[in-house]
């Protein structure tokens, strides 16, 4: 099976979803798949992608809005993160968002072919962006490490709200869902340890309100002694920059959460939208 490096596969970050369907925006019950075209185009990897779909989210998928994501989509962004240019043979990258779910944010990983992030790093990048409700689903039908679906997925929630997620925002969530993703093939601890290193130090820094980044860099220390957690200097460095960037986007994210909220407010709304949008940020 095909193996896709952390350089490579830091497009899932871009793949999954950077263009949505037009007839989407604002519809707040709505289901959105995003193919990568190696995908697409092959029927087997299609149907193993549609497999997982089905399986964990029980939807029709025939109703879902589809987007065909293709390598010149990918080129336009990749450049300037990877430094590599990518063709039609290497787009791999699917996910499922269902925005009718308003329950708490959920994210299923398809753990046989997803390697490295898992479902919570999801879940504590997006909540980072301020995003706490629908039920998201990850798949790639070769083997991934999986950085690549977060940027596709906050463009689903952008055409829900009719709103941009700022791009400030936007690099800070990428750049944590790339920084775990590295500590863990860099080192021996599981993902699902540095997912919770991350998160914790994430609220202590929040609620002491801390932008210093050397004290950001003693909390990580402090937490990887007490939790038995063995990771280089260098891992520690990428974790407080990652958190301190993290931190610095405070003020956009609520800017973002005000826009969504006077856009509700001069239009109205139906019910349904308000509940939705009220679960985004509750």
């Amino acid at each position: 099976m095909r193996k896709i490096t952390i350089g490579m596969v830091i497009l899932s970050i871009i793949v999954i979803g950077m263009v949505i369907p037009a007839g989407f925006s604002g519809q707040v019950n709505s289901v959105v798949i995003t193919y990568g075209e190696t995908t697409h185009a092959n029927t087997n990897y299609k149907s193993d992608v549609d497999s997982f779909f089905k399986s964990q989210s029980n939807l029709d998928l025939s109703k879902a809005d589809e987007k065909i994501i293709t390598a010149s989509d990918v080129n336009k962004i990749a450049s300037t993160i990877t430094g590599r240019t990518y063709d039609s043979s290497e787009i791999f990258s699917s996910a499922l968002v269902n925005l009718k779910d308003s329950s708490n944010l959920q994210v299923s990983v398809d753990k046989s072919k997803i390697t490295t992030v898992t479902g919570d790093m999801y879940i504590s990048a997006l909540k980072s962006a301020g995003i706490k409700s629908g039920h998201v689903y990850v798949t790639s039908p070769v083997s991934a490490t999986g950085e690549s679906a977060l940027a596709g997925i906050m463009n689903c929630y952008e055409e829900a709200t009719n709103v941009k997620i700022p791009e400030t925002v936007k690099e800070a969530a990428n750049k944590e869902i790339y920084t775990q993703a590295e500590v863990v093939e860099n080192s021996n601890v599981s993902a699902d340890k540095v997912s919770k290193l991350v998160d914790d130090v994430k609220v202590t820094v929040k609620e002491k309100n801390v932008t210093d980044h050397q004290t950001i860099v003693n909390i990580i220390n402090n937490y990887t002694v007490n939790n038995n957690i063995n990771i280089s200097n260098n891992d520690v460095e990428n974790i407080a920059n990652s958190i301190e960037q993290t931190q610095k986007t405070q003020g956009d994210i609520n800017n973002y959460e005000t826009q969504v909220s006077n856009i509700l407010n001069s239009t109205g709304g139906s019910d349904a939208a308000k509940g939705f949008l009220e679960g985004l940020f509750g």
